[in-house]
């Protein structure tokens, strides 16, 4: 494992889950919604965002933590490990409550600066619907990387064995 991509919904722990990996594996890590978002909440262009990713992947090794489906199949194609945390919906909405208590009026450290952590309406939607509208997708463009190393973890008991199994 030397290119891994960790994906899931909000609140499932995916830049958690990063930072102990690249700790475990002396792997570097790009948390992508540090490397998205802009002063202020301020969304990276598309083409300079294809950029971004295209300079990450072409690395030796690295993680990377982030949805982003405009560049999801361009990350799991140049990835040998992809990890997807496929959550249910209440413990990741617990996730993202806790990280907006956690984090009230500060920006969290693997986001980019001056992003206060928030929680609207329309996130926590997203996240809501994320298991029925998302992951089904996502599992069946993952069916179609056999020659990948796929783990589908449900919970974090499940991280826990995994990172075990590591060592």
């Amino acid at each position: 494992m030397k290119k891994i991509m960790i994906i899931g919904c909000g609140g499932a722990g995916k830049s958690t889950l990063a930072k102990r990996l690249a700790e475990q594996l002396n792997i570097p890590v790009y948390h992508l919604d540090a490397y998205f978002w802009k002063k202020g909440w301020i969304a990276t262009p598309r083409a300079e965002w294809t950029g971004v990713i295209q300079n990450i992947i072409a690395r030796d090794s690295w993680i990377m933590d982030g949805n982003f489906g405009s560049t999801m199949d361009m990350r799991i194609k140049e990835a040998d490990t992809v990890i997807f945390l496929d959550f249910p919906t209440l413990q990741c909405l617990y996730g993202v409550i806790s990280r907006r208590i956690k984090y009230h009026g500060k920006t969290r450290p693997d986001m980019a600066e001056d992003c206060p952590e928030k929680l609207d309406w329309e996130f926590i939607s997203w996240v809501a619907s994320y298991k029925k509208q998302r992951a089904p997708k996502i599992r069946e463009n993952l069916a179609g990387f056999t020659e990948k190393n796929i783990f589908i973890l449900k919970n974090r008991k499940e991280i826990e064995t995994f990172l075990q199994n590591l060592k």
